[in-house]
């Protein structure tokens, strides 16, 4: 695996054509075209006068300078044409009954009427090739469109675009949609990049309907009913791919309904979307929620690094049997979906995080790793049986009080919990874990809590294959269930040796070695945080437990002096794992060294002691007499922070403070009921590393690795549980 390469070079190597860059497009004022922009006076004729103009000249850009245009009929968008807004510019809705009626469509019996009905927007096209929506300025429906069914002339979405291809929008916001702030529908090829969507007062955000290849970046996206949907529903008389997509660095938040979701409508297939550094900030139904309730195979969706809170579902799987599509659907399955980094705080006691398969269709392959989910509670003990479930509604409430205050589970195979946790705020009666009808169901280093009058833990019934280990000491009852805890697949990265120093030019030679329990099978390799002006070779580039790769980094003779933290990445089918190589290119580091400790919570900070040399025997707190029974050899030897027990529940932020005479990498060994703390950002790394203590009840603690430079190193509150322990290499 190269690392970076030119783009030409890299482009050569994938087969890929690199086309040259056209021509800067023409420019069209709409001003030119007698908009007056002045807040008052009807401009949509000029709009598309202007739009027309460009079109005619081959593409262009249709510009607002700043100014207001009130738009009280429809905007007809046409091919090779952005409309850029500058920074002051809005296109304003108005009341009345002058926007384009809405077109017949023989299939809306399968679909809401929004869904399907696209002529009856402020901006709408069909067909259409290379346009766009870019700026800093501001689209606003003004509080005149419609949020239920419009009459004949009015409005009820901002943008509606159907079977268009190559649409970018970015840099602007849209206020007041409607019904939605924005619907495509059997799009693809799509781009969006800091878009702003504020629509809480009206309905949906942005509906993605039967479209492929999406990615979308550092949006901000606020909704009343969906912030952000994926869907495929039959308006387009047929049933249609959905795919290939990416959201990053986003955020989300939806008054009455959901903030990301699959669904309801699923006629198509869904296959190969990527959800990363996303936050969710309140959901009056389900954070993540996904479901099929017409057919659809859902497969091959990853959540990373998510953080939820205020949500009244915290994820919500289901498979439904509505069935309203067209094309005489059967029902449908969701598979191959991980959750990886996930922090939620849910905000109702009835709706705990569902799995809900269907008698005709499971949900299969769904590993959940670090996902830590704390809900209300407040439950007393209540019947442990199935609740009640709608087939044919899709909200969370179609499905009744879930009788475990943690993850309540139904017709679902293969589905694994590693590293994860539920925990209550107020004291509930229920089990943690309920499961009815499934199989193969893992819990491994699962973190619990137990309400003081719950019958027991982890309830299994009609459920072949279940294990829990690693994960305390729960009561476990099960009626007509069989148990079967093999060994754990898993693996961990070691790199030796831990540091190089190069000088620019030359190359730095490392070994990747993996040890396993159990048999993840095959581990690829790869690498980030790869400094500039070097290159990163494996070989081989993959390897199984026990055997070896070396890793080669060329230097350059420009590349910069400085330390850097390379992330060493072994993936082993949904199983990642990581382990850090530090290269320095210049002259030798200075030896390590930890000073300037404080500590936040001064009532204990006494007990808190920069020491060296980490092996097993010596005490782990200032204030307890634990001591480490097991420390990897990765990081015996190194020094560290001898941290106070009693500073587990402290709440400032940073906590504690140190420094570091030169580039260093930091390990924070946080208790495994815990998982990584919210405070950590995406570049800690959980190293697969773990410490264990001595205390009555022994406890182990995962180590979330980060790279710091020389200087002041912050570190947050610990949150409960036993504290962590800080280790630096």
């Amino acid at each position: 695996m190269l690392r970076r390469l030119g783009v030409a070079v890299t482009a050569a190597l994938l087969g890929i054509t690199m086309l040259a860059e056209p021509a800067q497009a023409a420019d069209f004022n709409v001003k030119d075209y007698g908009a007056a922009g002045n807040g008052s006076a009807n401009d949509t004729a000029a709009i598309d006068r202007a739009i027309t103009a460009a079109n005619a000249a081959g593409g262009g850009t249709v510009r607002f300078p700043s100014g207001t245009y009130r738009s009280p009929n429809s905007i007809h968008m046409k091919s090779n044409v952005t409309l850029q807004l500058d920074s002051g510019a809005t296109i304003m809705g108005a009341s009345g009954s002058g926007y384009d009626k809405p077109e017949p469509n023989p299939n809306d019996k399968y679909q809401d009427y929004g869904h399907s009905h696209f002529h009856n927007a402020m901006i709408w096209g069909d067909r259409l090739t290379n346009i766009g929506f870019v700026g800093s300025g501001t689209i606003d429906g003004g509080g005149a469109l419609i949020t239920g069914n419009p009459d004949s002339g009015q409005a009820d979405k901002i943008i509606s675009l159907t079977r268009c291809e190559n649409l970018t929008v970015s840099g602007i916001k849209l206020r007041r949609g409607g019904h939605f702030a924005m619907l495509i529908n059997g799009c693809r090829n799509v781009v969006s990049d800091r878009l702003t969507i504020d629509t809480a007062s009206d309905r949906d955000g942005w509906n993605v309907i039967s479209t492929t290849n999406v990615t979308i970046t550092n949006g901000n996206f606020a909704g009343n009913d969906d912030a952000l949907a994926f869907k495929s529903d039959y308006a387009l008389g047929q049933k249609l791919s959905n795919g290939n997509v990416k959201v990053y660095d986003t955020k989300l938040s939806a008054g009455c309904c959901n903030a990301l979701m699959f669904g309801s409508e699923t006629c198509g297939d869904f296959t190969g979307y990527d959800f990363q550094r996303i936050q969710i900030q309140g959901s009056n139904k389900s954070g993540l929620g996904l479901v099929s309730m017409d057919g659809s195979v859902i497969s091959d969706v990853h959540y990373k690094d998510i953080t939820v809170s205020g949500v009244r579902s915290p994820i919500m799987l289901k498979v439904g049997a509505r069935k309203r599509c067209g094309n005489s659907p059967g029902v449908g399955t969701i598979k191959n979906i991980t959750y990886d980094n996930i922090t939620i705080n849910g905000a109702s006691p009835s709706f705990s995080p569902t799995i809900m398969g269907d008698v005709d269709g499971h949900v299969t392959d769904v590993t959940f790793n670090n996902v830590k989910i704390n809900v209300p509670g407040g439950n007393g003990p209540m019947s442990t049986n199935p609740p009640s479930n709608d087939r044919t509604n899709y909200n969370p409430n179609s499905i009744g009080t879930r009788p475990a205050y943690g993850w309540y589970i139904r017709y679902a195979d293969r589905i694994k919990f590693l590293n994860s946790a539920v925990s209550f705020t107020n004291n509930d009666g229920r089990p943690a874990v309920i499961a009815d009808n499934s199989t193969d169901l893992t819990f491994d280093t699962f973190g619990w809590e137990r309400g003081t009058s719950s019958p027991t833990d982890f309830l299994f019934r009609n459920t072949n294959g279940f294990c829990v280990r690693n994960s305390g000491s729960p009561r476990v009852q099960n009626t007509g269930s069989t148990e079967k805890c093999g060994v754990s697949n898993d693996f961990s990265l070691a790199v030796d040796p831990a540091s190089r120093v190069v000088k620019p030019g030359e190359t730095a030679s490392f070994t990747v070695s993996a040890a396993s329990t159990g048999s993840p099978g095959p581990i690829s390799l790869d690498a980030d945080n790869v400094p500039a002006g070097t290159v990163v070779q494996f070989n081989p580039a993959t390897i199984v437990p026990g055997q070896t790769s070396t890793m080669t980094v060329a230097t350059l003779p420009d590349t910069p002096h400085g330390s850097t933290n390379i992330n060493v990445i072994g993936t082993a089918g949904q199983i990642t794992r990581s382990a850090v190589a530090i290269l320095t290119v210049g002259d030798q580091p200075a030896e390590l060294e930890l000073s300037g400790l404080t500590v936040a919570d001064t009532g204990n900070a006494g007990d808190w002691s920069l020491q060296t040399g980490l092996r097993t025997g010596v005490a782990q707190y200032g204030d307890r007499d634990f001591t480490f029974s097991a420390v990897p050899e990765e990081v015996a030897g190194a020094k560290w922070i001898r941290t106070a027990n009693d500073s587990k529940s402290a709440t400032q932020n940073p906590l504690a403070r140190f420094t570091i005479n030169r580039d260093a990498l930091v390990y924070v060994a946080v208790d495994t009921r815990l998982g990584k703390r919210p405070w950590m950002d995406a570049l800690w790394l959980d190293s697969g590393l773990q410490l264990v203590n001595t205390e009555g009840s022994p406890k182990t603690f995962r180590l979330y690795a980060k790279g710091f430079r020389a200087g002041e190193v912050q570190l947050g509150p610990n949150g409960g549980a036993s504290n962590y322990t800080v280790l630096v290499e």
